[in-house]
């Protein structure tokens, strides 16, 4: 059973049982929250969908099991690889100044993209060797670092339009999940539907001022060192039809 039931996921996401956040984002790869949030049954469910592989975002003091997460016969489930592929890098003085008290916000796409090009890369390199059916990506809460690589999917595919809609789906999941979940969050709480708006709208315009910034998702990846087979390869499988 979910260890949090009364959570109520958006139309059109993924049902993985205890996942927070999990919805496709584009060809073979998908999003969620983190994956310690998933019961056996949602691992099971997950590789019924043909999901091969988890990239984890998240720096490795975060990875770790809550108090309140679903106990579990077996983390992960046969068939799915987990890869540890931190965003960041916390002992990066700028990033750390910026960052306060951690990556929340589309207005720090840019930064991320500028001081850790190798470690995006890395992640779009191992996003590249994903198998026909699909890949998830997934940071914390599923929002902001999870958003990054989303946003440059999306770029991939040629759907930059989905763009700010799939952040607000996003911000309005984890939004939900600060509503019922067990633990008190230290710094976010649930944001009522107003306030909630103007965050959206906030996190819009730091997309727009982002994609401006940023071009093409393919020409920054290929000034990140990234081959150009690597790329064809990448847009292909973003540019798949939904499963």
């Amino acid at each position: 059973m979910r260890s949090v039931p009364e959570y109520r996921p958006l139309p059109n996401d993924m049902f993985w049982e205890g996942a927070v956040n999990a919805r496709w984002i584009t060809g073979a790869f998908y999003r969620m929250g983190r994956h310690e949030w998933l019961t056996d049954l949602g691992w099971q469910q997950m590789h019924g969908d043909g999901i091969t592989r988890v990239i984890d975002l998240r720096n490795p003091g975060e990875i770790k099991r809550r108090e309140h997460d679903p106990v579990l016969d077996h983390e992960g489930v046969e068939g799915v690889q987990i890869l540890e592929l931190p965003l960041e890098t916390s002992d990066n003085e700028r990033f750390a100044s910026v960052a306060v008290p951690y990556m929340n916000h589309t207005n720090m796409y840019r930064l991320v993209c500028e001081e850790f090009g190798d470690q995006l890369r890395a992640v779009f390199e191992a996003l590249r060797e994903t198998a026909e059916h699909g890949t998830v990506i997934h940071c914390s809460a599923g929002r902001d670092r999870s958003g990054l690589i989303a946003t440059m999917l999306l770029d991939l595919a040629g759907r930059r339009e989905d763009i700010e809609t799939h952040d607000e789906l996003a911000v309005r999941g984890i939004n939900e999940w600060h509503r019922v979940s067990p633990r008190k969050h230290p710094y976010e709480s649930y944001q009522n539907e107003p306030e909630l708006r103007r965050n959206i709208a906030e996190r819009a315009q730091g997309l727009h001022e982002f994609l401006q910034w940023l071009g093409s998702a393919r020409d920054f990846l290929s000034s990140c060192g990234m081959q150009s087979s690597d790329l064809d390869r990448l847009q292909k499988l973003a540019r798949q039809p939904k499963p």
